[in-house]
């Protein structure tokens, strides 16, 4: 009877250390996956900060470019009224030339017509 025990005290601890290696083996295998799995998320998250500093860099550049673009439009605008301005004062001295040319003509009409009043009194 004694062996009897000693055999099923055996069969259970045989029984026993197949299920433990089992157990081990499917720790293994699961911790194995794990890894695995730790380091695509770590290659997914270094993927995902490479596009943030990138998005990051974009968005700063965009600010920047934004800016230079109201900068050029503020000296479009200056740009502009000074033109406007100058065209303006080209208008002005336009009339002003016309109406001294205009003066110039009376005067001159005015200088012949004396000449000849000259002449003719000097004349006679």
């Amino acid at each position: 009877m004694e062996e009897n025990i000693k055999n099923r005290v055996i069969l259970i601890l045989a029984i026993l250390t197949i299920i433990f290696l089992m157990g081990a083996i499917r720790s293994c295998s699961t911790t194995k996956k794990l890894k695995t799995t730790l380091i695509e998320l770590d290659k997914e998250k270094a993927v995902s900060w490479d596009s943030e500093q990138k998005m990051n860099e974009l968005k700063k550049e965009k600010a920047a470019l934004a800016k230079e673009l109201e900068d050029a439009k503020a000296e479009n605008e200056a740009t502009k009224k000074s033109l406007l301005q100058e065209q303006l004062v080209s208008q002005s001295l336009k009339e002003e030339l016309q109406k001294v040319t205009k003066l110039k003509e009376t005067l001159e009409d005015d200088l012949k017509d004396a000449l000849v009043k000259n002449k003719s009194k000097s004349a006679k």
